[in-house]
């Protein structure tokens, strides 16, 4: 592996956290065609996995990452202070400190994504319906922000491509 295909420390655990947090890269990668599949007439799953990994080589983004989901399991083991411990398991609506950091993930391609993320977190299909389910006793307050941002920061990355692309063909 060379230099620029090795993945640090910080990208592994991340990218574990996701996987034992019950979210696959298909899973993403499924939202992102959701996103885009309308605007992209022959759009496969393969360019949007290509999209999500590349999303998931970001440094910001596996911070955003690592710090949602240690939050959401201290809230699970209920080692939290209140009132931050209730706020964060019940997901209040008017917390909003799981869409900001989600937020830093969605700014990495530009402001398209802002209107992508709003738009899954309202929807919220796929991957992002089950980490809503709050039935199963887990807690996933900042993840299904944080897997919805990855979802619209991929879905940027895409547009930002075909333009490039685009602008090529142009010259």
């Amino acid at each position: 592996m060379d230099k620029y295909t090795k993945k640090s420390e910080l990208e592994v655990k991340a990218r574990k956290l996701l996987t034992q947090r019950g979210v696959e890269l298909d899973d993403i990668a499924e939202l992102v065609y959701y996103l885009q599949s309308k605007y992209h007439e022959n759009l496969s799953m393969d360019e949007c996995r290509h999209n999500v990994d590349r999303v998931l080589t970001k440094r910001e983004v596996q911070n955003a990452i690592l710090t949602g989901i240690q939050l959401d399991v201290l809230a699970e083991q209920k080692k939290l202070d209140q009132p931050l411990q209730k706020t964060i398991e019940i997901d209040e609506g008017l917390y909003g400190v799981d869409e900001v950091i989600a937020l830093s993930i969605v700014n990495v391609y530009g402001s398209i994504g802002m209107t992508n993320f709003g738009y899954i977190d309202k929807q919220k299909p796929g991957i992002l319906k089950k980490l809503n389910d709050k039935s199963s006793g887990e807690i996933h307050t900042f993840l299904d922000d944080i897997v919805g941002a990855i979802a619209a920061a991929a879905s940027s990355r895409l547009a930002h491509s075909d333009a490039e692309d685009m602008d090529e063909v142009d010259i």
